[in-house]
This record gives structure tokens, sequence and C-alpha cells, in this order.
């Protein structure tokens, strides 16, 4: 669930003091991809970055080698001030005019250490389910939640996710990021102020988390992550690209009942579709656009709000350029 800085809305963007350049030019944007030792795509299309395959190009995409080739590209775009994206895939809807400045993939940020007394560190782009998948060969406990969850670690830190079963910050320990200065700084669990679906953070990329783990038996985590699986599968969209939630559940109710209850369950505009599985859902069916995908949300929110007095509160994120009137 980004880019550069830790923004309150859950997506990390990277900010640098003085006025960004939302409109950098190809030379700006040379500038701060220079000597990089990842990979470096001009007008990338981001569609293929994120689970609900729908978003516009970036006027560049860097996959860094690693935590120091992000930190160079940091340090690069904060002398030129030009934007820095994190892209995590899931929890976000891309606009069809794409994302100006810089966007980051975390993917090759993909290694996971053991460290003594239950302890895990994972960098940021490391999946969930590699990452729970590793827990159950050390028989480690913390992250059963987890099954069926498909983003990165940094996403799910940022944007504290969670299931019934638990959250992210029930096993953060503490937090490595990359600040706007391209330093990397490491927060404890107890300097992050957690809630629901959010984490005030330092400012920066988040690049690794030490996860708190406990000791448990390995055929008990086994079945409970089977049973919670097979749960998601049974209750929810997995085989359609969709974000995940769009709506933060209201108190003492659910934002799919809600939903359901309007009369919404297979709701479309163009080929977004509220999921006749589950209403808390936004499917793509083959061809949707971000557009269709707000005007549907929009189309959800009013209609609740006018049969409730309820607002729902989005969980989705919305980045990107937007449309032009």
């Amino acid at each position: 669930m980004s880019a550069g800085l830790v923004m309150r809305n859950g997506a990390q963007r990277q900010s640098s003091s003085g006025k960004l350049r939302t409109n950098a030019n190809s030379s700006d944007l040379h500038a701060v991809v220079s000597g990089l030792r990842g990979e470096v795509k001009f007008g990338a299309s981001l569609r293929d970055y994120t689970s609900f395959r729908i978003g516009g190009p970036a006027d560049v995409l860097v996959i860094p080698a690693d935590a120091d080739d992000l930190s160079q590209l940091v340090k690069q775009a904060h002398a030129s001030k030009v934007p820095v994206f994190v892209i995590g895939g899931t929890n976000l809807l891309v606009r069809d005019q794409g994302i100006r400045g810089v966007v980051v993939s975390l993917s090759r940020l993909n290694a996971v250490r053991d460290e003594p007394n239950g302890v895990v560190y994972a960098e940021g782009g490391v999946g969930m389910p590699t990452l729970m998948r590793h827990a159950i060969s050390l028989a480690l406990s913390g992250l059963e939640w987890a099954a069926g969850i498909p983003g990165t670690v940094a996403g799910c830190v940022v944007m504290n996710a969670g299931t019934r079963l638990g959250e992210m910050k029930d096993a953060v320990k503490a937090v490595r990021v990359v600040d706007p200065q391209g330093r990397f700084i490491d927060c404890p669990a107890s300097a992050i102020q957690f809630s629901y679906r959010r984490a005030l953070l330092p400012r920066g990329i988040v690049v690794g988390v030490w996860l708190q783990l406990k000791p448990a038996q390995r055929e008990k985590i086994e079945r409970v992550v089977k049973e919670y699986l097979r749960y998601r599968k049974n209750t929810q969209p997995l085989t359609l690209p969709n974000a995940g939630c769009v709506f933060k559940n209201p108190e003492h109710d659910t934002a799919g009942r809600l939903i359901e209850a309007a009369g919404l369950k297979g709701a479309r505009v163009g080929d977004a579709q509220v999921s006749e599985k589950h209403a808390n859902f936004v499917v793509n069916l083959g061809r949707a656009s971000a557009a269709d995908v707000i005007a549907l949300i929009k189309k959800i929110g009013r209609t609740v709000e006018q049969r409730t007095g309820i607002t729902l509160e989005l969980e989705l994120k919305i980045v990107g350029q937007p449309r032009r009137v």
C-alpha cells in the first residue's frame, strides 16, 4: 500500500524541502536516475504493477537493485526536487493519467534474514505470502492473519494491514526507512502510532521491518492458515483483479453489509463491478479504467449515504494525475 514519504492516507510519498517539480522535464529525470544499478523504465505502464491491473504511465519507473541503490535515488530526487512515489501494488488505484515524477517498485528488496529469539527481518519488497511461508518453515507464529494477503511488507506496515485474526502492528518490532535525504533511520515500534489501517511513521520509504514472532507448533500454524485461506476463498473474489476492501468498516457495522443492503452487489460502471461475492470489493472484469472504478465508488458512497445517512470512508488509496477538465 505509496510514494517516497509516508503520507497520512497510507501511501508513501517522497517530498523534499522546497517546492516539488510535479512536471519534471526529461533532463531532470535523467539526472535523478543517473548512476543507478537497478532497472529504469521511462513511460512504463503501471497497470502491471498493481493488483487492480489498472493505471496509466509513470514518467519513469525505477526498480532499485537494493536499499543502497534506493538511497542514492532518493538523494538525487531530493536534490532535483522531483517527487518519488513507491508503488505497492495492492490497496491502490492509479489514475488513468498515471503518476508524474519517479515511481519506485521495491520488488528487488526481497531479502529475509533470521535473527535470534524469534525475530525476522524482511525487506520492504518481500511479499506477505513469501514471508508467511518462511515463518511457518521456522514454526514461528504471528503472521497467520496475513493468509491470502498479496501485499508487500512495506505496504502492510504503512497501512497497518490486518484481518479479523490480527494486524501488522501485532508483530512489528522496528521499522527501517530511508528518509527524504537518503539516510537510513531505524524506528522502534514504540515510536510508531498504529491505528485502524494507518501507521504514523517517520517521513521516508519503508525499506525493511523487524518482526517479533513466537515459537508454536508448525501443524497448528498451518491449520489456522489453511482454515483462513478457505474462508477468504469462499467469501472474497480472489480470482479477479481487485485492490482489497474499498471502504473502511464504520463503527458497529461493516461496509460490505451496508453496500449489499443498498442493492449494489453486481452494480457496474464499464468493466468495474461491485463483487457479487463480497460487496466491499470492486473487481476489474477485464478492461476497467480508473475512471470506471472512481465513478462506481462515488455511486456506492452516494447510494449508501442516501439510504442510511452513513458516510463511508475510503480504505482504497487513489493516486496519480487527476483528469483535466
